[in-house]
């Protein structure tokens, strides 16, 4: 479940050029096993829970359209956060979709981006219970959104996070549980408990 380089030049929010010591995962870099850290260390060291509140959990997004998606998802993530400049979030956020879908297949979507306007990394949970077409990679639509924001100077954060994230979403188990929760607070304990397994 990753995406294809990205077929645009680098604007400044992503590092898409792999080295020779990483590997891609989302559009972002992650060291290669053997390196100084490699994924499962990366995914050791961050727990979802610390970085997705309550209160940023979208039970039911209701757009069809991928720009209207990121819009719900960055309204909640700028709850409480007066350093979140919504238009130039999704400006942000937009510019990277442009560089390849971060509709990673089997009904999940990643869509993150780096801010200097954000001091520490934020995240935002979405889910459409219908489906919609957010181009994913296998074709199929995308049901359970999650939006990570980082600091511009922020990569090994940025990419323990997305480490995290990806091991959770590639449990099936794990996103049957996120589709039949009823409320915010279940799908916040579900991450929670997927934290404790990691």
């Amino acid at each position: 479940m990753s995406l294809p380089p990205a077929s645009k030049p680098n604007r400044g929010n992503e590092r898409t050029v792999p080295s020779r010591g990483s590997r891609e995962i989302h559009g972002a870099l992650l060291p290669k096993k053997g390196g100084r850290e490699d994924s499962s260390k990366l995914s050791e060291l961050m727990k979802i829970s610390d970085i997705l509140g309550r209160d940023r959990i979208v039970p039911q997004l209701s757009s069809q359209t991928k720009e209207g998606i990121l819009r719900e998802l960055v309204h909640a993530l700028a709850k409480g956060a007066q350093q979140v400049n919504e238009g130039r979030m999704i400006e942000v956020l937009l510019e990277r979709e442009s560089l390849g879908s971060t509709g990673i297949g089997e009904g999940v979507a990643i869509p993150h981006g780096k801010s200097k306007e954000v001091k520490e990394i934020m995240a935002t949970f979405g889910r459409s219970l219908s489906g919609m077409d957010f181009q994913s990679l296998d074709g199929k639509l995308t049901h359970l959104f999650f939006l990570l924001i980082a600091p511009e100077n922020s990569a090994g954060t940025h990419l323990k996070a997305l480490a995290q994230v990806s091991r959770l979403m590639k449990d099936p188990s794990f996103r049957k549980r996120l589709m039949e929760a009823r409320t915010s607070d279940d799908i916040y304990a579900i991450f929670s408990e997927g934290d404790e397994k990691g």
